[in-house]
């Protein structure tokens, strides 16, 4: 970009008018895409729930739905940010070639539609023809315990996600002081490092929780008989509105209160934890007991989260060897609209990638440095909602709001905006939680220096987090390629996952080597997209 043209934009970013232009256009995009329009579809029944307090039985089952919904909810991301900060630990501070391998494949899950990941760990630890017959029987029944492991299995990568850009974005320089100074790795890590990505781990959990609380699809294909809040208004849309509106409503209502106690309690959480236990903290910061953690953390991902989610994919590696392979490439049916979907899928991933680093940065600095006042807490809040209403939900809102206010609306723009408001938080969360660990006096310091607000941005934000900004738009694009609820209730256009789901329930007639195949194709295109992406990125290193 040539210097005049962004010495222009320096000093047009001084003028209080646009900077305060940009955050209000940032606002106003926010309530008009992402909040209002899945929101509005609930209020507008509220008069409905009226019927479901003349019905203590439905009322006791729709309170059990959503007391299941939190416990698990809660359960999995505490698990998942124990598990997490070790992988991400691992990722960010290896040195070995596989790395960004590895760093990859941990994103493979969120790649997989979730419809299909359902279906993928129902074969795996249910189904007494695969892994389950080495045991002589099935692993895991349908119901609370496959549910929890399922929603391990999604939310375990938004976590590493997050965690992996706090510890690339923040100076290691930090760690070297306190090793200097004589302090073991894990004193180190204990006392310096969670105390600085606080924001992150906090960020970590609230997404994590969010992602439970509102996955539909794949929870629906191991539940059984167990019903959590999404389940419940899935078997109960058609028959009881009301219920389903209040079932929602609570969902919202209580998680935001959850989010509002968790930001209060854990900003004055003080890490590192006070207390320390030198002779036990010292011997397992090195060699064997890293090495028993690592291989534990690789255990963990591998065995519970990977190998499960990319079991309905393996039948991709025996159809390489039939007909069906040559079937595939030659566009044949029911591949030519396979190939279609696919390249819908990453067009509008990539599009809604772009939108949201476009409309959701300001966002993060908006909530990340208060710079709307006592405005900026309230947004915070607010910005986590589209992820708590359950997909399918949060779809036939938004197909009402935009086919009511602006009939002529095309299918690509309802895709857009569904996916959008889907993604929008994963983007904000992550950035948000980037800014926040920036002491402000490297910005106030800057200005003093003369600095433009862009100039700030350019030369001391962006470089300390653009590892985060990376990964809340790797995050942005793979949940956007795997979304099926949403899509399927917005627009008649398939993606790639709505095929998927469609060959897996037996609407179209495909043999289970299609199916994996198919699976394998979507993973595969994914896998080499993020891996290419990842490598330019971290290839430029930055210690």
């Amino acid at each position: 970009m040539p210097r005049k043209f962004v010495e222009k934009l320096d000093k047009l970013s001084s003028k209080s008018a646009v900077k305060y232009g940009v955050y209000l256009t940032a606002v106003v995009l926010f309530f008009a895409l992402i909040l209002v329009p899945p929101i509005l579809g609930i209020v507008i029944k509220w008069e409905t729930m009226q019927e479901i307090f003349g019905n203590s039985e439905l009322l006791t089952r729709a309170l059990n739905a959503v007391s299941n919904s939190f416990v698990v909810a809660v359960a999995v991301s505490a698990l998942d940010v124990a598990a997490g900060i070790p992988m991400a630990w691992l990722i960010a501070r290896s040195r070995s070639r596989w790395a960004n391998v590895l760093d990859t494949l941990a994103d493979v899950p969120f790649i997989v539609p979730t419809a299909v990941l359902g279906y993928s760990l129902l074969l795996f630890w249910y189904n007494p023809k695969t892994v389950s017959e080495i045991f002589w029987g099935s692993l895991v029944s349908p119901g609370i315990f496959l549910v929890a492991l399922l929603h391990f299995t999604f939310s375990y990568p938004v976590v590493v996600r997050v965690i992996v850009g706090a510890l690339l974005d923040y100076k290691i320089e930090y760690e070297q002081a306190a090793r200097t100074l004589g302090a073991p790795p894990f004193t180190t890590a204990r006392t310096v490092t969670l105390g600085i990505i606080k924001p992150s781990l906090i960020a970590a959990f609230i997404l994590a929780f969010a992602r439970s609380i509102s996955e539909t699809g794949a929870t629906m294909m191991v539940a059984g008989a167990f019903e959590n809040g999404p389940i419940f208004i899935q078997n109960t849309k058609d028959t009881y509105v009301g219920a389903t509106v209040f079932v929602s409503l609570t969902l919202i209502v209580i998680s935001c209160l959850i989010f509002a106690m968790v930001r209060v309690l854990g900003g004055r959480l003080k890490l590192p934890i006070k207390g320390a236990w030198p002779t036990i903290e010292r011997k397992i910061s090195y060699s064997k007991a890293v090495s028993a953690r690592n291989s534990v953390t690789l255990f963990i991902f591998f065995v519970i989260v990977l190998v499960p989610s990319l079991f309905a994919a393996l039948p991709a590696f025996e159809a390489l060897f039939t007909d069906i392979f040559p079937k595939a490439l030659s566009s044949a049916y029911p591949w030519d609209s396979y190939w279609q979907s696919l390249v819908l899928s990453y067009s509008l991933g990539a599009t809604v990638t772009f939108l949201n680093i476009l409309i959701g940065l300001p966002m993060a600095i908006i909530v990340a440095r208060k710079r709307l006042g006592s405005l900026s807490p309230i947004l915070n809040t607010l910005i986590d909602i589209p992820i708590i209403v359950p997909s399918v939900a949060l779809g036939v809102s938004l197909r009402f709001f935009w086919k009511e206010t602006v009939a002529f609306i095309s299918e690509d723009w309802l895709l857009i905006f569904a996916h959008l408001a889907i993604t929008y938080p994963y983007f904000v969360r992550s950035m948000a939680a980037a800014i926040e660990r920036i002491s402000l006096e490297l910005e106030e310091a800057s200005r003093t220096l003369g600095a433009k607000p862009l100039c700030v941005f350019r030369t001391i934000v962006f470089p300390l987090t653009k590892y985060s900004m990376f990964s809340g738009a790797i995050m942005v694009f793979t949940r956007s390629v795997s979304e099926t609820g949403a899509t399927l209730a917005v627009a008649q256009r398939k993606t790639a996952p709505v095929v998927l789901v469609e060959w897996v329930k037996g609407k179209v007639a495909v043999s289970p080597l299609e199916i994996g195949l198919g699976c394998g194709f979507l993973i595969l295109i994914s896998f080499i997209i993020l891996l290419t992406l990842r490598l330019i990125v971290r290839g430029k290193g930055r210690y």
